[in-house]
Order: C-alpha cells, then structure tokens, then sequence
C-alpha cells in the first residue's frame, strides 16, 4: 500500500506572517516537519500545498536536500 502525505503550509497567517519560512533553531519551520515527513517509513510521498509562492520555494529546496 501506498502511502502519501499533503502538508498544508498558509502564507498568510494572522499571528506570524511567512511563520512557515521563518528561522526556528536555524532552520526554516517547513524544515521540520517536512524532513519528518520525508524520512518517515510509512509515508512514500509528500505533497505541500501553500498560497505563498516563498513557502513552495523553501519546501522544493528543503526536498531536494533531503
């Protein structure tokens, strides 16, 4: 069975602008939760979805690194 994972990732959030970009331990947040996402074994592909063209941007170079 195949598994995949959509990780919806908002551009314009209320509280925190970009909160998906911005650096958390030296790192983009998206980092996180996409190389979890990545390195788990139970999830064969993963899929962001976003309204901001910068979080898609980060997330492409965050797949690619990983």
């Amino acid at each position: 069975m195949k598994n995949i994972a959509l990780i919806p990732m908002r551009g314009g959030s209320k509280s925190i602008p970009n909160k998906n970009i911005k650096n958390f331990l030296g790192k983009p947040l998206c980092n996180w939760v996409l190389k979890a996402a990545l390195q788990s074994k139970f999830i064969n592909q993963v899929f962001v979805s976003s309204d901001s063209d910068k979080i898609l941007n980060t997330a492409s170079k965050i797949n690619k690194k990983i």
